[in-house]
């Protein structure tokens, strides 16, 4: 299972979603999809875009946790 940390990355560097989408050159709505874990699809552009964004990597915004039924 993939994790989704990105509420959390912005929350601890007190940053808004309307303030992320800009600063990023991201959609709003993008932003919300991610934010609310309601995002399909994810490309590697935008995220490289969130990441320079928020100046943090990948593992700050998403963490893998192994699946016991994928084992």
């Amino acid at each position: 299972m993939i994790q989704n940390k990105l509420s959390e990355t912005m929350g601890r560097k007190r940053i808004k979603m309307a303030e992320l989408a800009r600063i990023a050159g991201v959609s709003r709505s993008v932003i919300y999809e991610l934010y609310h874990d309601k995002a399909k699809v994810l490309k590697f552009s935008t995220l490289n875009k969130i990441c320079w964004a928020l100046e943090c990597t990948i593992d700050d915004i998403f963490e893998y946790i192994p699946d016991e039924e994928a084992l």
